[in-house]
């Protein structure tokens, strides 16, 4: 395990322990107005308040759960679907190849941003973990190509070949021959979708798709714009949630780096 790929990982698990205690160790609720008003940061308010007296300290660590609720659920079930319609299509081939290929090539043209807008003005309620579901949906269909791609190099390699030879059924010889052999290219699916499904929640809450009620770092964001926090030189209302979204997607960044270099023998460092 490379440096970069520690450093993304240390980064990672940071979050994720926020995410965990968020709730407990914020010294403020994150909606409870104040009389302090629009002020900098201090000893009482680490990261300063919003205009209504709001600790904004407290709403990062309370957002940082939604974001990453929406990562990994975002993340497992659109690695799963990509799993199970690649991988199927590029073992089996002939007309379950030409089926399943079709079904992802639908998905690859649907836009999520569109889609996700509408079925939340449908559901105004919506809550994180059916947004996650809506982006998964449209997430997964690039890694199921890419994972047929794969199977369709492995699937006649002399170790399958052998495994068939022998009797397996195909099941067995998916789990335990194919799999293994695309672990490196799943786990960089994942921590692909993964940012993908960050950056696109935090956009919708930025514009104000979604509910405004549960707070994650583009919420704080929505409300420092529409109050106009650049203008009035309030530049702790926003650079806190910015800079952890820059951390949080350079961290998944690097996790992919190393990932890449894992797989690819050329892209790996020959050292002394």
């Amino acid at each position: 395990m490379n440096f970069k790929t520690k450093l993304g990982l240390g980064i990672l698990a940071f979050f994720t322990l926020i995410a965990v205690i968020g709730d407990w160790i914020a010294p403020y609720d994150p909606s409870a107005m104040s009389d302090d008003l629009l002020s900098p940061p201090s000893g009482a308010h680490w990261f300063g308040t919003t205009m209504t007296g709001q600790d904004i300290f407290s709403q990062v660590l309370v957002g940082t759960r939604g974001v990453m609720v929406v990562g990994l659920v975002c993340g497992v079930l659109a690695t799963f679907l990509s799993i199970l319609v690649g991988v199927t299509a590029g073992f089996l081939g002939g007309a379950a190849d030409e089926a399943l290929s079709a079904l992802s090539n639908v998905f690859l043209v649907i836009p999520a941003l569109p889609l996700i807008i509408i079925v939340a003005s449908m559901l105004p309620s919506a809550d994180t973990v059916l947004i996650a579901a809506v982006i998964s949906l449209t997430a997964w269909a690039w890694g199921a190509r890419v994972l047929r791609a794969q199977t369709l190099s492995l699937r006649r390699r002399d170790f399958v070949e052998a495994a068939r030879a022998s009797g397996e059924r195909t099941w067995r010889i998916i789990v335990f021959e194919v799999l293994p052999n695309l672990m490196a290219v799943i786990a960089s699916g994942f921590v692909g979708t993964v940012i993908f499904a960050v950056m696109l929640q935090i956009t919708l809450s930025f514009v104000g798709v979604v509910s405004l009620s549960t707070w994650n770092w583009g919420t704080i964001l929505f409300w420092a714009q529409s109050n106009q926090a650049l203008g009035q030189g309030a530049w702790w209302w926003f650079v806190p949630a910015g800079l952890c979204i820059a951390l949080l997607g350079t961290a998944l960044a690097l996790i992919n780096f190393g990932i890449d270099e894992y797989a690819n023998p050329r892209l790996r460092k020959v050292r002394a």
